[in-house]
């Protein structure tokens, strides 16, 4: 029979690079680290790695049986939550978010994370996506929402919600009758997500396309300045209307018909590095899918109510209570 502990030391020798480095980290001697590993080999009846004066490397089999190793551990952690109460997860979740989601979802989520797990704290850093899948492959931060999927190696990946953009302006631009032309619209800026992001390229490929040969564009990773520049008047935007409830709302802004392409959606993601310790960022993103699905089911039959209200998390452990009144 094949000793978990065993695999438990292959994978963080494969994984950290060397005995050393596994020892520290299993809070054993090196000695003990080698034995585990010729035990391994000889249960197993194949070379797990190769030794040489500059070190270990990998054998093709063991590249082969680091991701059963992977697995197995797995299992193990999932039983072990599993088999414990649900509020027991602690210590710092680092949560990386795309601006959008803060201003839809992400106090519902908040709600019930403060709820089900009081001892679990959560660091959120807002930032584009370009950034977030940076810091998530760095393990600057243990979980993402951003645009995605990531198609990076050892990323495991959740869809969450996918909002629509459109046209936004504000009615003191006087655009005209519609339906209004691409030509007519491209007479101003065209304010919306940072240049390196795909909802700006879509943009510019359908003014170009449509007979703006240099359109103006301005880009900004924050949506308050998009919101602004819009309000005030200095051109149109492209931008998710899921975020502009109180501005459509009180008629400060309002969507545009115009004749042009159908915009691509915004795709939003959970995204978190695959390993034995990834069970809190799983269930968390597991969580906020199922939170941004009750969203989106909520403002389906009204799209301007964006404010957040308590939600029932079926199945994740958080008691449905009526909106407005705080469980005691």
């Amino acid at each position: 029979m094949i000793d978990l502990r065993n695999i438990e030391t292959f994978f963080w020798v494969a994984r950290l690079g060397g005995f050393r480095a596994a020892a520290e980290k299993l809070n054993a001697t090196q000695p003990a680290i080698s034995q585990r590993i010729a035990s391994l080999e000889s249960g197993l009846g194949v070379r797990l790695f190769e030794r040489d004066s500059r070190g270990i490397t990998l054998t093709a089999k063991g590249y082969e049986l680091l991701s059963h190793a992977e697995r197995m551990l797995q299992m193990r952690t999932d039983m072990q939550r599993a088999a414990a109460a649900q509020n027991v997860m602690s210590g710092t979740l680092r949560l990386g978010v795309s601006e959008t989601i803060v201003h839809t979802w992400l106090p519902s989520l908040m709600e019930y994370m403060h709820e089900a797990y009081p001892a679990l704290m959560v660091d959120i850093q807002v930032d584009t996506s370009t950034a977030l899948r940076a810091q998530l492959a760095s393990h600057q931060i243990d979980l993402a929402f951003l645009l995605g999927p990531m198609e990076e190696p050892r990323v495991e990946n959740i869809h969450l919600c996918r909002y629509p953009l459109a046209w936004i302006a504000s009615p003191q631009l006087r655009l005209g009758r519609p339906p209004i032309s691409l030509k007519r619209l491209g007479r101003w800026p065209v304010i919306t997500y940072t240049s390196n992001t795909d909802p700006h390229r879509a943009v510019r490929r359908i003014l170009v396309e449509g007979g703006v040969q240099t359109p103006r564009m301005y880009g900004s990773s924050a949506l308050s300045v998009i919101v602004r520049m819009t309000l005030d008047g200095i051109g149109t935007a492209v931008i998710a209307p899921v975020i502009l409830g109180r501005e459509l709302a009180q008629g400060l802004l309002q969507i545009l018909d115009v004749q042009a392409p159908e915009l691509p959606p915004l795709n939003y993601t959970a995204c978190w590095m695959q390993g034995p310790d990834s069970h809190v960022a799983r269930t968390v993103a597991q969580a906020a899918q199922y939170i941004a699905r009750e969203d989106a089911a909520r403002i389906a039959g009204n799209p301007l109510a964006l404010d957040p209200v308590p939600l029932a998390v079926a199945g994740l452990g958080i008691t449905p209570r009526p909106a407005g009144k705080p469980e005691k």
